[in-house]
Formats: structure tokens, sequence, C-alpha cells
């Protein structure tokens, strides 16, 4: 029994340093686009069309099909661009996705409804980040993309303003 304990003291300890490591300095991604892969739950940082980093992700909680109306829990397809960010957000930073681009907007004046916004690319809600990586288990959100804490601070840093995201089934 107490080498039990002393074995899960060192599981837990080796845990907490691991997650408590901080980001290498001087290893800084940098991407011209994001792709995001829905069927496969990937969002890639690519640069000069190089992949250089992929991210398993969480989608909108009806993750088949594109997103047509506000509401409708889906996450969009198509071409986008980063066009705002916010550090004070309800979830642990957010990148604002470009979402609905004139396609979408037709298409829900087509349907009669709003196309619905706030499209971002987020980490987990606040107080949440110790659900690590678990948060992909299913998809919760209500049309954004989900990465962990630590990964939406890379991709944060790795893309600006203006970057394209290309948002595949």
């Amino acid at each position: 029994m107490r080498r039990a304990a002393r074995l899960g003291s060192a599981l837990l300890l080796a845990a907490l340093c691991l997650a408590a490591t901080p980001r290498q300095p001087g290893k800084r991604l940098h991407a011209d686009r994001i792709l995001v892969e829905k069927s496969q739950r990937h969002l890639t940082l690519l640069w000069k069309g190089t992949p250089v980093k992929t991210y398993r992700v969480a989608l909108g909680s009806k993750p088949a099909g594109r997103k047509q109306c506000q509401g409708d829990n889906r996450t969009p397809e198509g071409l986008y661009r980063i066009d705002a960010r916010n550090a004070a957000s309800h979830y642990h930073r957010a990148l604002h996705v470009s979402y609905p681009n004139a396609q979408d907007a037709a298409n829900a004046r087509r349907l009669r409804c709003a196309p619905g916004g706030d499209i971002m690319i987020h980490g987990l809600p606040n107080g949440y980040g110790w659900l690590g990586t678990s948060h992909r288990l299913h998809d919760w959100t209500w049309g954004c993309i989900a990465v962990t804490d630590p990964e939406i601070e890379e991709i944060w840093d790795a893309v600006p303003n203006g970057t394209v995201v290309e948002i595949r089934p």
C-alpha cells in the first residue's frame, strides 16, 4: 500500500511539473495560414504552404455540415481571416474568425435566418484549463474551434491579424 501511495505521489508530482513547464524561448512558431479539417478534428498552422504544427480540436456540438444559421451549433466551412483577438474573453484567449463571409450571408438570407457570428479559435473556458486535452473527448462548442490553453497561447503568438483561415469539411 505504501509503495502504491509513493508511486501515485511521484506520478502526480511529475504531471504537475510537466503542466507547469513554460514554453521554451526562441522556439516561437510563425504561420501565414490556418487550415482546419473538421472531419479529422485538426487545426494546422502553415508557413508558405508547409505544415508547421498540427493541433487536435473540439468543434461545434453538431460538427457535420456547414454553419447556416445562428444557434445551429455548427462550425462554418470556407475561407475566412483572423480579424480580431480577445485576451479577456470568457475563454482563455480568443481569435475571432471573420465568419460570415459573403457566401455565408447570402445562404442565410436564402434560408431566412441570421447567419450568426462570434466564431472563434479559443482555449478552454476560464477556470477550466485543468481539463487539458480531455476537452476533446466530444465536440462541445457553439460553433467555435477549441484547443487547450497552452495551445491557444502558441497559436495566438504564431499568427497575426489578417491570417487566412481555411475550414474544410
